[in-house]
């Protein structure tokens, strides 16, 4: 059975929402692990974030390039939606997360860098939820 074209939207609206909770998940399950180095805890993080506003950009069909970068994003939203790109311009910071400190070198991320990252992903999740609620809740897909 052929799905309507809203419906497979949808669908992939809801699949980046649920990529992006359980990278959210991963972030904060990490920062309650001592480590060295809370890079993966930033990572997932940053990770998190980009598939919030992906879910979004799926929702408002705005096509996107294959990119990590927040703010990239961002700019790609602020054509529909005028204040997002300057109520998440901090979130911003996340994209280093997802490129840069992928690499070995001697950058580290410490525990407090983690915290902030995790919350610069909550704000993205709590901008892009409160964007997404209705539309999501019609569907029954809302949490």
């Amino acid at each position: 059975m052929k799905r309507a074209r809203e419906q497979v939207v949808r669908d992939f609206v809801h699949e980046w929402m649920q990529k992006a909770e359980a990278d959210l998940k991963a972030a904060e399950h990490l920062l309650q692990l001592e480590q060295e180095d809370y890079f993966t805890v930033a990572f997932h993080a940053q990770q998190a974030a980009e598939k919030f506003l992906k879910a979004l950009l799926v929702r408002r069909q705005i096509p996107f390039p294959k990119t990590h970068d927040i703010q990239r994003l961002l700019e790609l939203l602020d054509s529909i939606d005028a204040t997002i790109k300057r109520e998440l311009a901090s979130a911003a910071i996340l994209t280093d997360f997802g490129v840069e400190f992928r690499y070995p070198a001697e950058e580290v991320a410490d525990l407090t860098t983690a915290r902030r990252a995790i919350t610069e992903a909550k704000r993205v999740r709590e901008a892009v939820l409160g964007r997404l609620r209705a539309y999501l809740s019609r569907g029954g897909l809302a949490k």
